[in-house]
């Protein structure tokens, strides 16, 4: 059973372990250490699952703590997913950011089928301006 907290000063090396153990490094800039540095500071949750001192889950997000709270990252470890890790973050993020904001987020291709197993709606419109560096 993992222990989940708050970690705002989490490692970036850590954060990196974990994207390449939960396939999100596809689709993360994982050659930019900086642009990772900055993507955990600039966060305004951070809320992490660990089995041990192991990082298993993290769920990375932006808030205004009254309207929305947008979930950037939600990565689990391959190796611990289906345990209910993922709803579990989205769950003490949600809380932490406050439950009267709508908690908005972009799923990766293979999970999603997993968000309206746990009670998420699919919104049909989301605009995307890429950044030249995506």
């Amino acid at each position: 059973m993992p222990t989940y907290q708050l970690e705002p000063d989490l490692a970036t090396p850590e954060f990196l372990d974990l994207l390449e153990r939960s396939t999100l490094a596809e689709r993360r800039p994982i050659n930019d250490p900086q642009r990772i540095e900055a993507m955990l500071r600039h966060a305004d949750l951070i809320v992490t699952a660990r089995d041990g001192e192991l990082l298993v889950g993290i769920s990375r997000a932006l808030t205004d703590y009254s309207y929305c709270t947008y979930l950037s990252d939600l990565a689990v470890d391959v190796a611990y997913q289906r345990q209910g890790i993922g709803k579990e973050l989205i769950r003490r993020t949600h809380e932490a950011g406050g439950q009267q904001t709508n908690l908005i987020l972009l799923s990766a291709p293979q999970a999603v089928e997993y968000y309206p197993h746990i009670g998420m709606t699919q919104h049909p419109s989301c605009w995307i301006q890429r950044s030249e560096s995506s």
